[in-house]
């Protein structure tokens, strides 16, 4: 079996979980190919310098026959660990150093026991879609997808009008500091935050939420994920900014920008048993009212 890991920095209290887990890897035999900046984290933080087989800088040097990749981090990490899978269709399995994550949901006190049952190939992989951006000038050697959003945002103080269309039939001019686009996947990311809906993944929708508009009659709105968006922006400044889950451009005003499903989707591995509505609870806290 190739695997491979891919991680950042975190804090001293997962330092053990980490050996222990790399300890488990190397008793069963597996190929390991690190990511190199993360094996020199591991070196000079840890004193720790796992067994592997190979180092990769990017997605080029990413083995196309890896049968999985460990994130180890948080859904930050996890969404890297995207970019640099892309299109290769290696199954994530996304590991939390830290807090409970919608994406990194194996946590550290049940590591050591997940990572038995996947070792023994009890798991299933869940498929999730993805949203493409594009627009004149785009270069073909960036990511420009996201697993979670897709944002317009403005750069000023200064509210911008985004002219929004949807397979071509014009639906509003959104008067906001910006606009989220989102998969299901990232329902429970940053379009949550500005009230948009949870929406579960595989429904094969787009939700589309406002940030603070200027008229509160405008609310989210969910379209189907086969559906083509077209975006252009005005304001009082002559750019706006385009952003695809973590990583930005900044764009002049007038500038056509695209929105649509990509044509590949993200492999997640995930343990059998797994709850997608147990996460919801756990990680929104529902039923931990004092009161009840």
């Amino acid at each position: 079996m190739i695997v491979a890991v891919y991680g950042r920095s975190f804090g001293q209290t997962f330092y053990q979980s980490v050996r222990d887990f790399f300890d488990i890897l190397q008793r069963e035999d597996t190929d390991i190919i690190i990511y190199k900046p993360f094996k020199q984290f591991l070196e000079s933080n840890l004193n720790y310098s796992p067994r592997v087989k190979g180092l990769f800088n990017s997605h080029a040097d990413l083995q196309d026959n890896t049968d999985m990749i460990f994130s180890i981090g948080g859904d930050g990490t996890f969404l890297d660990t995207v970019s640099l899978v892309r299109e290769k269709g290696i199954p994530i399995v996304g590991i939390n150093s830290g807090r409970l994550g919608f994406l990194a949901t194996i946590s550290q006190e049940k590591l050591l026991g997940s990572l038995d049952l996947i070792l023994s190939k009890k798991f299933f992989v869940e498929e999730r879609t993805l949203l493409k951006l594009d627009f004149p000038g785009a270069k073909k050697e960036d990511f420009n997808y996201a697993l979670n959003e897709v944002s317009i945002e403005k750069v000023g103080s200064t509210m911008i009008t985004i002219h929004t269309y949807v397979n071509g039939e014009f639906l509003n001019s959104y008067w906001a500091d910006g606009l989220i686009i989102s998969t299901p996947t990232g329902s429970t990311a940053y379009s949550l935050s500005v009230g948009g809906p949870i929406v579960i993944p595989g429904s094969d929708n787009i939700i589309i939420s406002p940030i603070s508009p200027h008229n509160l009659t405008v609310r989210p709105l969910v379209i189907p994920d086969k559906d083509e968006l077209m975006f252009r922006v005005d304001g009082r400044d002559e750019k706006f900014i385009a952003s695809v889950d973590s990583r930005s451009v900044i764009l002049t005003n007038k500038t056509e920008v695209r929105v649509k499903r990509a044509e590949f989707k993200i492999k997640i591995l995930k343990l059998k048993g797994h709850s997608y509505y147990g996460t919801l609870r756990d990680k929104l806290m529902w039923g931990m009212d004092k009161r009840n």
